[in-house]
Formats: structure tokens, C-alpha cells, sequence
């Protein structure tokens, strides 16, 4: 079977060509995708025969071009084995052998070659990392070198720049001409070259890597030492990591708190510098200190990030509550206050009172499915629309719910929908004209003592593309007060208890004649005093109406 093989300096790539068409592309979707951006969205088709043995390589009209060997394809071009071909920028060998060594990105250091080392001695970390013997620790430089790597900063300079300071400190203690770090990606397991140090500065060739030796350093957990450039009959059938010229090599695992985040790996073609045992020892400590180094810099990263991601939500939670309406419009013959409390600093419940061109008022309150920033998004895209369907006079209250629903439907996923209460009243009847989409039966407390649940009208919006709501009306007279809120408080939980709509009702019959305000400040209390110390689990809100006159 023939393979493709390349890299683009950050990734590398490896893809195995059976019999048939195979696109390449940067679009996610292609079979060979290649993500970089020189390289276009459908970029080139190869086309492998169905004896596996002839491909033909056609250009799509890509923006930056395809070559093979140096030569722009600008037609249907046959390719073979050892063939150099570039999709924009990015370099690919086509290869007959599966089996062959993978490169390793952005690197030219040669570490890897075709020679097969003729002794190897393998020691498991944990052995390696044994204290070192006197005549290594007594080596000039040493306890310096460990001093200073231990010392700089995790917080000081990127990944890399610390990597290369590191390999310099490595480099003061034992003589190599070429030092590398390779590192895995998590999500996709490659290796590539992180840092290099070539001391001789010349550039030996390709940088590739054998699957018998990363297996060895990675899964097994092994500090590798090769003292001679001829066979190995461990890794007699497999390409080795040693140039034929070369006369030693160690690589050892970076490892810390049982996990292993890459190699450090260091050689020498200097017959004098022949590594021993104890130098693959002394390598060992110097990973095992770079890997908590790393370990370190991933954890300033992910405080740094958490810190960002902090401050961002605190923004987001200011220009949310910016978005509510902050002040009750005046609105005569009635008393009107709200209450909201997110349970996270953003949360996805919303609320709105305005007023309309023919001087009614819309009450608005809607509970988004979910939490956090992507609740708040969907509340935001939900208060903007009904804002500006406000003053589209000709449209009833039920096609303004409708037109809301299907903005929602069509431009979010299927699981992200809201229940929504939204009424209008107009002061000259006192006539309350509402839909429920969903949402929890508001409770109207009537002046006379009696009181009545506003059951949905209909179901949630977002839910479906077309759907319709049912208007209700109802009158509203002196003293009565309408009671609007989301689940977060009938679903307030303590252990295994919920406050729950039977204990809400008791108390709202018993503090109706309270003002809104009041009101609100009432049940609030009784919330807190039945979570205690209990976490809020939903956000809450609340609004209160209620006619004086």
C-alpha cells in the first residue's frame, strides 16, 4: 500500500493511499485533510490503482499550486515512491513502505536515520532515576546547571524559548552535537520536535523517528542508551533513530506524576563522548526536571487562561445586566418591581418591561435551556428581537411570539430553546392580554381573595419552525397582583428536597397584600431560608404587577 507522509511544521501527517480516489484539502471534511492555511479547501485529488502499485496526482485549481519533484502539476500527473510533493506549502513524501520512519515537524535536526544500533541498553525510569553516582554529580557545572534549570520561571517566556534555555543547560553538562525535545500532541498523539540545539550549527538532513523507539520511550516508560552505530536485533526490522555515522545516543522520557509528556534526547558522532550508563541516568534526572518545569507552565497557562476566561464572564456579566431593563417605566395605576439572581455570573433567564407606541406595557420574562455564557448569548439574541418587534404595531402579541421562534429555530441548535411568559397591558380597559409559551403558570392574586394559575397557551419557543400561540385575556382590577418567575425558584434544591410550586403558592396567598417590592423581598427570604447553606442550582427570577388604581 502506498503512504502519504509530510508535516507543516506544526502537525504531521501520515495517510495510507488504498486502491481509489483520495481528495486533500483544508477543508475538515476531506478524507486526506491537511490543516494549513496555504493549503486550499478542496486543494488536489490522487487517484491509486487497484493494484495499489500506480497513483496520478491532479490539481484542483488550488490557489497556492501543487508540485511534484520541484515541477507545478498542471494536469493528471503520475507519482511514485520517494516522489517530493508540496500542497502549497506544506512537503510530503510519497512512500510504497508503511513501515517506514515518520518525520518529526518543525525540525531539520537529523536524530533518526537508516542504520540499526548494534547495542542498546534500556532501564526503566524509575531506575534511572535512582540517585546518581560521585563521579557524576562531581562533573564541573553540574550542580549549577540543575540549580538554574530549576530556577527559571514557568511564567518567564513561551514553551519554546524556555525549551531551548534548557537544552543550552543540558548542553553544559554533557557534550552532545545535537539535542532535541519531542513532544506528543494530546489530542492526536503525533510526536514533533518542540525544541532543537545543533552545537555544530550545521544542518545533518531529515529529521525522522522509528515506531519501535518511540514506542519504547513513550508506552513502555524507558530511558533508551545506544553506544554503537551498527544492529540491534531489537530493532533489526525496523528503521532505527541513528545516522550511520553516529556513535552514541540516549533518549529519555519527560516524565512527571505518572505521565509522560515527551523525550529529551541528546547524540554524538564524538568517539571520544561514548555515553555510559550513568551519563543515561544523569539525562534522566535533567527530563525529569524539565517535565515538572512543563508542568509548572501548564499550570500558569491554565491560570492565566482561567483569569481571562474570569474577567471575560465578569464583562459579559455587566453587558447582560446593561441589557435588562434597568428602571420600571412609569406606568400609571400600578406598582411594578423585578428581581434576578444568576446562579453562575452570566445565566440565561431574562426579563423586560417597555412600553409601547399605544402606551401599553409589555411584561416580558423567559427561562433559556441551559446555563452559563451560552444560555446568556441565546437570552441576549431573544431580548434583542422581541426590542425590536416592539414597535411593529401592525403584528399581534402572537406573531411577534412566532417570529421570536423561529429567529431562535433557525439560527441556534435543536436542544437550545426557552419558555417565555409575555403579556401586554392596556391601562384604559386594565385588560391583560399574555401567551405562555411553556413557561411556568404565572399566578395572579386577586384583590378579592381568589387567585388563578396562567397556564401555557402553548408550547416552548425555538422548539419547532412553525408553530402558533393562543391569545388570553384577562382583566386586571385594584389590588390584584400579578406574580411572574422562573423554575429556579420552585426547583431551588437543598439535598434531595425542592421548594416547589405548593410551598411558592402558600406563601405568595399569604403576603398578597404586600407591595411588589415587598413581595419579592418575601419570597426571596424564604428561598434562602430553605436552601441555607445549600448552592443554588437555577437562576432566579421574578416580577411582581400590581394594580392600585
Amino acid at each position: 500500500m502506498l503512504r502519504l507522509i509530510g508535516t507543516d511544521g506544526i502537525r504531521l501527517y501520515a495517510f495510507d493511499l488504498a486502491a481509489g480516489q483520495h481528495r486533500l484539502g483544508r477543508d475538515p471534511s476531506m478524507p486526506l485533510h491537511v490543516a494549513d492555511r496555504t493549503v486550499s479547501r478542496s486543494h488536489a485529488l490522487i487517484e491509486v490503482d487497484a493494484q495499489a502499485e500506480r497513483a496520478y496526482l491532479t490539481d484542483l485549481g488550488s490557489h497556492n499550486g501543487t508540485t511534484v519533484n520541484g515541477a507545478r502539476v498542471t494536469g493528471r500527473a503520475p507519482i511514485k515512491p520517494g516522489d517530493i510533493i508540496h500542497f502549497g506549502q506544506v512537503e510530503f513524501r510519497l512512500d510504497g513502505d508503511p513501515t517506514s520512519p515518520i518525520p518529526v515537524s518543525r525540525s531539520t535536526a537529523a536524530i533518526l536515520s537508516e542504520a540499526d544500533p548494534e547495542r542498546s541498553v534500556v532501564i526503566p525510569i524509575a531506575e534511572a532515576l535512582k540517585p546518581l553516582p560521585p563521579e557524576i554529580t562531581d562533573l564541573p557545572g553540574l550542580l549549577a546547571a540543575l540549580s538554574e534549570m530549576a530556577r527559571v520561571p514557568a511564567w518567564s517566556d513561551s514553551r519554546e524559548v524556555l525549551l531551548d534555555k534548557w537544552l543550552q543547560l543540558v548542553n553544559r553538562v554533557i557534550p552532545a552535537e545535537r539535542l532535541a525535545v519531542l513532544m506528543t500532541d494530546a489530542s492526536t498523539q503525533e510526536v514533533f520536535a518542540a525544541a532543537t540545539l545543533l552545537t555544530t550549527g550545521l544542518d545533518p538532513g531529515s529529521f525522522t523517528l522509528s515506531r519501535t523507539i518511540v514506542n519504547e520511550i513513550l508506552t513502555r516508560q524507558n530511558a533508551l542508551l545506544i553506544s554503537d552505530s551498527r544492529s540491534d536485533p531489537r530493532f533489526a526490522a525496523q528503521q532505527s533513530i541513528i545516522m550511520s555515522k553516529l556513535k552514541s545516543a540516549m533518549a529519555v522520557p519527560l516524565f512527571d506524576e505518572n505521565r509522560v509528556l515527551g523525550i529529551l534526547y541528546v547524540d554524538t558522532t564524538n568517539p571520544l563522548h561514548r555515553y555510559s550508563d550513568d551519563y543515561l541516568r544523569l539525562l534522566a534526572t535533567f527530563g525529569n526536571i524539565i517535565a515538572s518545569r512543563l508542568m509548572n507552565f501548564e499550570l500558569v497557562q491554565e491560570r492565566q487562561e482561567r483569569h481571562l476566561y474570569e474577567a471575560e464572564l465578569r464583562r459579559a456579566s455587566g453587558i447582560q445586566q446593561n441589557l435588562l431593563a434597568r428602571e420600571t417605566p412609569p406606568f400609571s395605576g400600578y406598582l411594578i418591581h423585578t428581581y434576578q439572581q444568576p446562579c453562575r455570573a452570566v445565566g440565561g433567564d431574562l426579563y423586560d418591561l417597555a412600553l409601547l407606541p399605544d402606551g401599553k406595557l409589555a411584561v416580558s420574562v423567559a427561562d433559556v435551556s441551559g446555563k452559563g455564557l451560552g444560555a446568556a448569548l441565546l437570552m441576549s439574541n431573544i431580548l434583542a428581537s422581541f426590542r425590536i418587534l416592539y414597535n411593529v404595531t401592525e403584528l399581534s402579541l402572537g406573531e411577534v411570539v412566532a417570529l421570536v421562534s423561529r429567529q431562535l429555530y433557525r439560527y441556534s441548535d435543536a436542544s437550545d430553546f426557552a419558555t417565555l411568559f409575555v403579556g401586554v397591558i392596556d391601562p384604559t380597559g386594565h385588560e391583560l392580554t399574555y401567551i405562555n409559551a411553556g413557561h411556568n403558570p404565572p399566578l395572579l392574586l386577586r384583590g378579592d381573595g381568589s387567585h388563578e394559575h396562567l397556564k401555557a397557551t402553548g408550547t416552548m419557543i425555538g422548539a419547532f419552525e412553525e408553530m402558533t400561540w393562543d391569545e388570553s385575556r384577562t382583566r386586571l382590577d385594584p389590588g390584584d397582583l400579578l406574580f411572574i418567575f422562573t423554575d429556579g425558584v420552585t426547583e431551588a434544591q437543598r439535598d434531595d428536597s425542592q421548594y416547589t410550586e405548593a410551598r411558592l403558592e402558600k406563601l405568595a396567598l399569604e403576603r398578597r397584600g404586600l407591595d411588589p417590592e415587598s413581595f419579592l423581598a418575601a419570597v426571596m427570604d424564604d428561598v434562602n431560608g430553605f436552601l441555607q447553606d445549600a448552592p443554588r442550582s437555577d437562576d432566579i427570577t421574578m416580577v411582581a404587577v400590581k394594580r392600585i388604581t
